[in-house]
């Protein structure tokens, strides 16, 4: 079975990416005329990010002016054209031009915009317009950053007010992570954040925009509700959309670390090609597989980059090897196809320690593993949008993809009850795992008249079968009760288990809009989904010499097939004027969970219904351009996952054992999200505020149960875990603030940052193995988080950040006061980079780690430094000596609160190495000279925070 259905998904792969590769052979094949020219104001000073549009009859293009005021249109077919300039702050300005005979381009002569009185100063720093609030879309321009040559996205991002990047390259814009990237609107290799962040050249780049994204529907109608997406949007600056640019690196160091990245982007006005290229064991990955991304999106309920892998911090050790192809197409302003194949491969070795507490038990594990992991995965994606009329619009996006996993662990966990050892567990287990799927969605839109009335349709369909094979040989020592100081019996048994998980999840969304005033309108919706599980689990069990041991809990067959279906049918009323926004109505949604779960000797049925009544609710208020704050609430039902629904007795060793109940009500959450944003871009201020309070009823909970075997068998201790609804309401709430202040012109930047967190966790604890309810525990858990940096950064050639973060963690235990538990941390950090000459750059980054509280002890102190050289014509070539963690000190320590357990852990991060690194880097793009960009771009990415 596993190896027909790659056979269909490599040929499915095979012509899709063949399509692509057809595709990208428009690249340098259009034709037409050339027009460029330039935007400034009466004092002379360019004009960037102006609105600039090329009408010729009915046939209108667009684009924006550049850092330097410059736009260009390419293939004008036309010999009469009129341009169009519109700016904020600026009086609009439009003059019609012919083509001289015989001419292919033409320059037109500088335009003078004449700037609104009292309007301009508000909003532009130094000619630019460097940060705007537009509702739901925080934009940055980029071209007034103090950028050395050859930087890229994320080092940009770096220097925003409100956007950190950790590490690992993650990016956390407004106390919220960033979940998707996309180019020019457009997603890019299916949205991965990382993949165009740590490549795409920052000199390219025109504005960057931080959108909270609320779906194809809210994009297309207006009208948003359930939760929000944090999205990059990177914004081409129009003067690099015909060229090509590439970079290619090659590195060997110590410990026999190695890296080669390769990166080509060829640009022809309508047509951009993309390809990616990685091949390193420095925990440098170049695409994310955990998510298929891309496609429509459905309303539920409610360049040097990482190449540099200089500071890559995944825990573990990782080989990785990745290529991938992006491809978009404008046909016409009306057709647009768009998408990407991606392959990576990953093979990590993870080494960890942990120390878990089972709390009110008097229960400790202290355990060690040693994990390693194969992961292959394909990825193709692909987008069609049709503008069908200027009433009509239609977007379609297939995807597919296919996971193939090897795994083996090594674990070894003593149990203590007290101070006591109880036993001793070894478990070796290996797996393979295939998962092909694919998925597609689409959208249509249809404007019914030009006040408003609109129809509204979506669909998806999503596929996925998880074939998985486990071996598993436990080794289980088990103490004396009575003698603890007596040699430890020997407990084998080997398990050998065959698991099929085969889901689809269906579902669409119908949306009516008919305006009732000139500011108000009525929104009447239908949505429907519904998720499909076909499972099975079938598993035998064998002592040392190879017999089947009589145990059920290690001999079954279960087959289990259930679906979850809601309906929700929803109104509301929506006013919208340039002040003022809000929704307000309800909807209703019943939810029906039923199926089938059977063994060879039992069965069960599982039927549920629920009714929830959801209120709709949405306000937004702007105070000024460049302040607001908006309020918004959802509502989710969520079903039960498999292990918690199957009522059989369900193990992969005689110790652990889980027990689900076909009772199960769904949850549903409500959540309610609170956003202000300001910004005082005059005296160099920005604030960012977010409050997020969630409450899910019948919230679905761990009953574990922890005991000694009193058996014949005398297994030691023993574990159950069954699951029941909480039956009280389980709470949470999340803020955030940001606040940044910058001085002399972005020389001087001080950054506050912070956030508070608590949650209420609830859960059943019991050491009785007949009970049949436990004692309640409600964890409550606080977190606590302030940190202040300063950025110094009086050209492009000097930049330092010291900075330092406080973290503290309490949780509070209404079982026992005696499990209450508490941790913290301080960080102080300074990074930094300097120009010794022109061309050689002396950089590093130190941090050091305070921890306190923690079951394992570490206080990493890393450091990573490197210099480099640049040479060749326009600095092309660079070569780099780095080193990395020259104390050898850097771990990776962490704290998990669950229901039941407190968790601390070590895991194994990428040690001291030193490596010589060499980079070659090419751009061409018409009307630019290479390597002669304005000044505040280029150079050496600094290193990560």
């Amino acid at each position: 079975m596993r190896r027909d259905n790659m056979i269909h998904v490599f040929r499915a792969i095979g012509v899709t990416v063949a399509c692509l590769l057809l595709m990208s052979g428009a690249l340098f094949a259009q034709t037409g005329k050339v027009v460029q020219g330039m935007l400034r104001d009466t004092e002379s000073r360019t004009v960037a990010g102006a609105s600039v549009q090329l009408i010729a009859g009915k046939d209108t293009m667009g684009t924006s002016s550049s850092g330097a005021g410059i736009y260009t249109f390419n293939n004008v077919r036309a010999e009469a054209f009129k341009i169009k300039v519109s700016s904020l702050g600026f009086e609009p300005f439009e003059k019609e031009f012919t083509f001289p005979k015989g001419q292919e381009k033409m320059i037109i002569p500088s335009f003078e915009l004449t700037g609104i009185p009292n309007m301009l100063e508000e909003i532009v720093v130094g000619g630019v317009i460097s940060v705007q609030v537009k509702g739901d879309t925080i934009e940055y321009g980029t071209k007034d950053l103090k950028l050395r040559e050859g930087a890229v996205a994320e080092d940009a991002l770096k220097k925003l007010q409100g956007v950190e990047v950790d590490k690992d390259g993650n990016v956390t814009a407004q106390g919220e992570s960033v979940t998707r990237v996309r180019i020019n609107g457009k997603d890019f290799f299916g949205g991965d954040v990382k993949t165009a962040t740590q490549n795409l050249p920052a000199n390219i780049i025109q504005k960057l925009q931080i959108v909270d994204d609320y779906g194809d529907m809210a994009n297309l109608t207006g009208n948003k509700s359930g939760s929000s997406e944090k999205v990059l949007n990177i914004q081409i600056d129009p003067q690099y959309n015909k060229g090509y640019m590439t970079t290619l690196r090659a590195g060997y160091g110590t410990e026999d670390r190695y890296q080669t990245t390769g990166m080509w982007m060829g640009l022809n006005n309508n047509t951009q090609v993309s390809v990616l290229g990685n091949l390193n064991n420095m925990n440098a990955q170049l695409f994310d597989f955990n998510s298929m991304g891309g496609g429509a999106r459905r309303r539920q309920g409610g360049g040097g980059g990482r190449g540099g892998g200089m500071f890559g911090a995944t825990s573990g050790l990782t080989n990785t090897g990745s290529i991938g192809l992006n491809v978009r197409h404008d046909f016409s302003e009306k057709l647009k196809v768009y998408g990407s194949y991606s392959y990576g491969r990953d093979d990590n070795t993870t080494l960890t320690s942990s120390r878990q507490e089972n709390l009110g038990l008097n229960q400790i594990n202290s355990s060690s593993s040693d994990n390693n992991a194969i992961k292959a995965s394909h990825r193709f994606e692909s987008n069609i949008e049709w503008n069908i009329t200027d009433k009509d619009y239609l977007k379609i996006s297939p995807q597919i993809g296919f996971d193939n996993n090897d795994g083996r662990i090594y674990d070894n966990t003593s149990i203590y009850f007290g101070d006591v050892l109880n036993n001793i567990q070894n478990l070796n287990t290996s797996s393979k795992t295939s998962t092909p799927r694919y998925n597609v969605s689409g959208l249509y839109n249809r404007k019914l008249n030009d006040k408003g009335r609109n129809f509204f349709l979506n669909f998806n369909y999503d596929n996925a079968a998880t074939e998985s094979d486990y071996n598993r040989i436990l080794e289980n020592l088990v103490a004396s009760e009575s003698n603890p100081n007596a040699s430890m019996d020997s407990i084998y048994e080997q398990t050998i288990q065959a698991m099929m998980n085969k889901s689809w999840n269906a579902g669409g969304t119908l949306s009516y809009t008919e305006p009732l005033s000139k500011n108000g309108r009525m929104e009447i919706t239908y949505d429907l989904n519904k998720n499909k599980y076909d499972n099975s689990n079938t598993q035998k069990g064998y002592d040392r010499l190879g017999n089947i041991i009589d145990n059920p809990l290690l001999n079954y067959s279960y087959d289990y097939d259930y679906s979850f279906t809601t309906h929700r049918v929803g109104a509301s009323y929506i006013h919208s004027d340039d002040k003022l926004t809000y929704s307000l109505g309800a909807s209703v949604q019943p939810s029906v969970l039923n199926g089938m779960a059977y063994s060879l000797s039992e069965s069960a049925v599982i039927d549920r219904k629920n009714f929830n009544i959801v209120p709709i609710a949405r306000f937004e208020y702007k105070f000024s351009r460049q302040k607001n704050i908006s309020v918004n609430y959802s509502g989710q039902a969520t079903e039960p996952g498999v292990s918690q629904i199957l009522p059989f007795e369900v193990s992969t060793n005689r110790t652990n054992t889980t027990i689900g109940n076909p009772d199960l009500d769904p949850e549903f959450r409500h959540q309610m999200q609170v956003r202000y944003r300001s910004g005082d871009f005059q005296k160099g201020n920005t604030f960012f505020a977010m409050l997020n309070a969630n409450l899910t009823t019948d919230k679905i909970v761990n009953f574990r149960k922890s005991y000694r075997d009193e058996s014949a068998a005398k297994l030691g201790v023993l574990q159950e875990i069954r699951y029941l609804n909480a039956g009280e309401n389980v709470y949470g709430i999340n803020s955030f603030y940001h606040y940044g202040k910058s001085l002399k012109e972005k020389t001087y930047n001080l950054m506050l940052m912070g956030s508070v967190n608590y949650n209420k966790n609830v859960s059943f604890i019991s050491n009785e193995r007949e009970a049949l309810s436990g004692d309640k525990n409600i964890a409550n858990n606080w977190v606590f988080m302030q940190g202040v940096m300063f950025r110094y950064n009086p050209s492009e050639n000097l930049e330092i950040n010291p900075g330092v973060r406080y973290s503290y963690n309490y949780t509070k235990n209404t079982f026992s006061s005696n499990s209450n538990r508490s941790v913290s941390s301080w960080t102080p950090n300074l990074i930094g980079s300097v120009n010794i000459t022109p061309t050689t750059i002396f950089g590093a980054d130190l941090s050091k780690t305070f921890n306190q509280g923690y079951g394992v002890n570490a206080n990493p102190f890393v450091i990573n430094t490197y210099i480099e050289q640049r040479f060749l014509a326009g600095q092309r070539a660079t070569v780099r000596l780095q080193g990395f963690d020259l104390l050898n000190e850097q771990t990776n320590i962490s704290r998990t609160i669950s229901d039941n357990f407190i968790t601390d852990s070590q895991t194994n991060r990428l040690g001291r190495y030193f490596m010589l690194i060499f980079t070659f880097k090419l751009q061409k793009f018409s009307g630019v000279n290479p390597f002669q960009e304005e000044s505040g771009h280029g150079g050496m990415r600094r290193p990560r925070m």
